[in-house]
């Protein structure tokens, strides 16, 4: 009687219902099972075969209508919960959602179906009041989702200075270098525009580039003089804008194509006018000497204002400032070649600037990216050259020291040594340039490694700017083998030491998350750098691996902790479960794991830590800003006999991602690179994946640290998700610091301008834009209008379909 009772209770909709969840749970137990085992064999948790087992028999006993289907479903749900929490130890959300809402979903489910059962119906309604609150639970987990988590906020004694926070020599009306100020600090000693009226913010004026978008990233920073912006674009379109309305001026194409890393971060500003007796030591030399003569020959002449560019095909080009038109003095019409003497670039493809022109005194300062893959890759050289005339006036060439000049009897500059691709910083009280170099080609192996590479690779390098001589050389990396790259502008910012006196600083920013502060007079350390040992093994075949690395100790550093396999997420069990195979599938004995044949982790990865976009300092109160990424790198070096096998890809960042890039150095051909991610494209490392950081270089600790960017314009599979959840998403470009106490940073991988609290992080505004951003935003003060004025240029983020040629400037309605 019992079971016809039943049978005539479960009408059809539950007894599909019990179909549709028994077939759910199995599916999930043929997946567990096989993948669970595959993760214990190799030395991981167990709980995924122990689940998938659980989920196997609790389908059979609901297809049987057995009693104890709810009990086994309960005891699975409470094992998931004490496995949780026991694996994360404190609670983190996006820890535990990836580890609990499938099983919490699983298990509200059996409750309900629990009705379905044998002898189980005196228990329906409390499974189903159990099950209410189960999905309710649920709910408030996806409404927690839109709020940040993973924020640090300390409280520290934050003093300002309000004298620092007005224009002074260091920090003039203008936007002039590609970091603002001759110092690269990004902060803008206006106040127009603060935390109570920011909100206030709407678009003052838009500009059209007319760039092809289909080329390039743009990562261009316009620069301000007067009430004129300069802005480029990847190929290197020079457009004069007005300050107050945003219509050209004037706009310079020169043609300029080229295979790879397609970018223009900026142009450089000369006024001859002012330029005589920069430095005394500049004064004196003889090189700015014959400049000045020459200077005051041509005063009649045009280009008195000029701005300078270098291309990606490989030139350097002088402009008229005030017509767009090319100075007829500098180089051949207007245009210096600098591929010459440089090796095989190949008509750029294996070489070319992409970082801006530096001005010091009376030259121009220019590195180069270099493509790092095989032996005799064109040099590494930084070149000045005479702003005026274009002639060389020095080299920097470490594997020809003695030669300063032009190479000489058909010889190039030496081949395939440490790069710079970053912008440099120059200290005019000094007279010394600051370069952070490259690792020296090929990246991730060094087995027959010359010293200079070995010796100027992955460093900071202080040399005279008279002669390009070098001062002093501190070295971030030894012997890099990661592509860790230094990556941004040496920022000059006087700090306190441990013994409280005030010492000429230079702060570095690494892809290794180690933010290192150096007496820039000497290079020494002012917070303390300890050399700690690091793994050596296994390595690749023929590699000589440096037995110690060194690390910042006086300083925060961000987004390094080791991981772990508790540490592996996924947006669901499942691939959280294939992300915890990969990682323990790959040798991973911590930062600096060696390259080796066996899929390896680079943590952080070769994209960073902090990348391009540097960092700003509020120059009043001594804070420091900081974002940077977080997005583990799986990667494997590959033999030539099998590179063969495969069709590779010398594209850079980000473009070599899941492909064999040719690597052609001892017996490899090539190094598979890939981001450590599960099979929905999510990285597999817990969020964020992104912060912005507010360091007090006082107390040399972290103030506050908060999640930036939302998922709203990406999402699993490279489908937006239109949720404006705050997950942390990797981050480019860099923050712009203002003396009212705003941060301004728009190098998310959602498409927004973000105003925060200088103090707190909090976010203050946002404005929606067309597309998304990766250069740093700039912030001026019209000398027209006394309007300031808030300026991104949006072109797209890495791996978007939405591109444009925007260049936005925000202001205050003029009635406020």
């Amino acid at each position: 009687m019992d079971t016809i009772t039943h049978q005539q209770r479960e009408g059809i909709g539950l007894k599909l219902f019990r179909i549709v969840f028994i077939v759910i749970s199995l599916i999930i137990a043929l997946f567990l099972i096989p993948k669970g085992f595959k993760l214990y064999q190799l030395g991981g948790t167990s709980y995924y075969l122990i689940a998938g087992i659980a989920y196997l028999l609790i389908a059979l006993l609901y297809a049987i209508r057995h009693k104890t289907a709810l009990v086994l479903s309960c005891l699975c749900y409470l094992g998931t919960i004490i496995w949780a929490f026991y694996e994360v130890r404190a609670f983190d959300y996006w820890q535990l959602v990836a580890r609990l809402v499938v099983p919490t979903i699983l298990w509200v489910l059996s409750l309900w179906l629990s009705r379905s059962l044998k002898s189980q119906q005196r228990f329906t309604g409390i499974a189903n009041l159990v099950g209410v609150a189960g999905f309710l639970g649920l709910v408030a987990t996806f409404v927690a989702a839109f709020f940040p988590h993973g924020v640090i906020r300390n409280q520290l004694d934050i003093q300002q200075k309000p004298e620092l926070a007005k224009v002074n020599p260091a920090n003039p009306e203008n936007w002039e270098y590609f970091g603002r100020n001759s110092n690269s600090t990004r902060f803008a000693p206006f106040t127009d525009i603060t935390p109570e009226n920011v909100k206030d913010l709407q678009v003052a004026w838009t500009y059209r580039t007319g760039r092809p978008t289909e080329i390039g990233v743009d990562e261009n920073t316009p620069i301000q003089i007067g009430d004129v912006l300069y802005s480029c674009t990847p190929t290197n379109i020079i457009t004069a804008i007005d300050a107050d309305s945003g219509k050209a001026l004037w706009t310079f194409d020169p043609k300029a194509r080229t295979e790879e890393h397609v970018t223009c971060r900026g142009v450089a500003y000369h006024d001859a006018d002012r330029a005589a007796g920069v430095t005394a030591n500049q004064t004196a030399n003889q090189t700015v000497s014959n400049t000045t003569e020459t200077l005051s020959q041509s005063a009649a002449k045009v280009c008195r204002q000029r701005i300078l560019t270098s291309t990606v095909d490989g030139r350097l080009i002088a402009l008229d400032a005030k017509t767009g038109k090319l100075c007829p003095d500098f180089g051949h019409a207007g245009q210096v070649d600098v591929l010459r003497d440089m090796g095989p670039t190949e008509q750029s493809k294996r070489y070319h600037p992409t970082a801006t022109p530096v001005i010091v005194g009376h030259v121009a300062l220019i590195g180069g990216w270099v493509r790092d893959i095989v032996h005799g890759e064109p040099s590494g050289v930084v070149r000045a050259y005479d702003v005026t005339t274009g002639h060389l006036a020095w080299a920097w060439d470490v594997g020809n020291p003695e030669n300063s000049g032009v190479p000489t009897d058909g010889k190039t500059f030496t081949l395939e040594t440490p790069n710079v691709w970053a912008v440099p910083s120059f200290d005019t009280d000094l007279n010394l340039v600051y370069l952070p170099t490259g690792n020296g080609p090929p990246d991730y192996w060094g087995g027959d490694r010359n010293a200079a590479k070995e010796k100027f690779g992955s460093a900071i390098v202080a040399v005279d700017a008279d002669t390009g001589k070098t001062r002093w050389v501190f070295q971030t990396v030894h012997h890099d083998v990661w592509d860790y790259d230094v990556p941004s502008q040496p920022i000059l910012h006087d700090i306190t030491n441990a013994e409280g006196k005030t010492v000429p600083a230079l702060i570095q920013t690494t892809k290794t998350g180690q933010i290192f502060v150096l007496d820039r007079r000497t290079g020494e350390p002012v917070m303390p750098v300890e050399e700690r040992a690091v793994p050596t093994s296994p390595h690749s075949q023929g590699e000589k691996l440096a037995p110690t690395q060194p690390f910042s100790v006086g300083m925060p550093s961000i987004g390094v902790e080791d991981l772990k396999e508790t540490d592996m997420w996924g947006m669901s069990t499942f691939d959280q479960l294939m992300c915890r195979i990969d990682f323990k599938d790959s040798v991973y004995t911590g930062m600096y794991t060696p390259p080796s044949e066996k899929s390896y982790i680079e943590w952080p990865g070769l994209l960073g830590g902090m990348n391009w976009g540097g960092a700003a300092i509020d120059e009043s109160t001594n804070l420091m800003y900081v974002n940077d990424m977080r997005m583990p790198i799986r990667m494997r070096l590959v033999k030539q006999e099998e590179a063969k096998q495969y069709k590779v890809s010398t594209d850079e960042v980000p473009g070599f991602m899941g492909t064999i890039r040719p690597q052609i150095a001892g017996i490899y051909g090539g190094v598979k690179i890939d981001i450590l991610q599960s099979p929905l494209g999510v990285p597999c490392n817990k969020p964020p994946f992104g912060t912005m950081s507010a360091i007090d270089l006082n107390s040399k600790k972290m103030l506050w640290q908060v999640p930036m960017g939302t998922v709203k314009d990406s999402g699993p599979l490279g489908i937006k998700t239109h949720l404006p959840i705050p997950v942390g998403m990797p981050t480019l470009g860099g923050p712009t610091a203002t003396a009212s106490g705003l941060v301004f940073f728009a190098g998310t991988q959602d498409y927004y301008l973000r105003a925060m609290d200088a103090r707190t992080g909090k976010e203050l505004w946002k404005a929606r834009l067309p597309v998304g951003v990766v250069s740093a935003p700039l912030v001026y003060k019209s000398p027209k209008t006394g309007k300031q004025y808030v300026v991104v240029s949006a072109g797209g983020v890495s791996h978007s379909k939405d591109l444009g040629d925007y260049i936005i400037a925000y202001a205050l309605p003029d009635h406020k």
